[in-house]
């Protein structure tokens, strides 16, 4: 018998990840081109205002425009660079900020780890509740805080915007930390427990360590949302020494439309800075403590 050579087919080779990608996705020039174009305008609409930021500081002749100065200089820098214009609503910023964001932080943490350890009957319900107050505007809730603050005597009251405040900033801030919370193995409690530690020490001594860079993240957030906030410090502190920096600002702007812009500028690139100075802070020293390896023994 003759063995009849069959045709020896040849074997498919499926497509790499590159070339699937190459048929799924266009990579025309006119797709590219469109991409390039949109994307060179979003960057330039925020790239405008920081350079006119930027320019306007070092102008003594600035004005609404973006120029370029004829001779940069620095006067204006040391024209609001002074105790009562710059450094004292600075300081007041600082202390209103950090009050604000530690009271909100601790009462976050003992108000989330219930709600993250415990089963509750009305948790769902709770935590939909913490998330409705987050939606009130801050501009209705004034009137009666307003008249509040007048009973009780604490208008022109640093101590009582920073505890107003913190309660505004409270809702948020106890969601972002129950997430945050949840994440922790409650396994970890539990050994703490067996050797013999209460809630609050393992809480202390396990949960808080662990999460630190979630803490961080609730703490620059009610930091910076203090530190940007206008409107309460302006309607409860009317005194010129007890002001932040949210509301000094106003102080370029004078009467008949004009505006001091090259001091604006330069006070609202001073005023930026203690925020960008925290936030590397806190990225620095909490950057890598978020890793759990040989927390648990499997």
């Amino acid at each position: 018998m003759s063995v009849v050579d069959l045709p020896v087919s040849t074997p498919v080779v499926p497509p790499t990840r590159r070339e699937r990608t190459a048929l799924a996705s266009p990579r025309g020039r006119t797709s590219r081109w469109v991409s390039s174009v949109i994307l060179g305008l979003i960057g330039l609409t925020f790239l405008v205002p920081l350079a006119w930021i930027v320019l306007a500081s070092l102008n003594p002749t600035a004005t609404v425009g973006v120029t370029w100065p004829g001779e940069p200089t620095f006067d204006n820098f040391s024209s609001v660079f002074t105790w009562e214009q710059t450094l004292l609503p600075l300081w007041n910023s600082t202390v209103i900020s950090m009050g604000t964001a530690v009271i909100t932080v601790v009462v976050s943490v003992l108000a989330a780890y219930p709600l993250s350890r415990y089963q509750m009957r009305f948790r769902r319900s709770f935590l939909y509740g913490i998330l409705f107050a987050t939606c009130l505007p801050i501009t209705a809730m004034m009137v009666p805080v307003y008249a509040l603050f007048v009973n009780l005597h604490l208008l022109d009251s640093v101590p009582g915007t920073i505890f107003f405040m913190a309660a505004t900033s409270l809702p948020m801030a106890i969601w972002m930390t129950k997430n945050f919370m949840d994440s922790v193995p409650i396994s970890l409690e539990e050994a703490a427990w067996v050797d013999g530690a209460s809630a609050m020490k393992a809480l202390l001594r396990i949960v808080l360590p662990l999460m630190r860079p979630g803490l961080a993240v609730v703490f620059i957030f009610v930091f910076t949302m203090a530190w940007g906030n206008f409107f309460v410090p302006f309607v409860l502190l009317y005194s010129p020494e007890n002001q932040p920096a949210a509301v000094a600002i106003f102080d370029f702007f004078g009467t008949y439309g004009s505006v001091a812009y090259g001091k604006l500028a330069a006070f609202s690139i001073l005023y930026a800075t203690p925020v960008l100075v925290l936030y590397l802070l806190v990225q620095r020293f909490s950057g890598g403590s978020f890793a759990m390896a040989g927390a648990v023994k499997g």
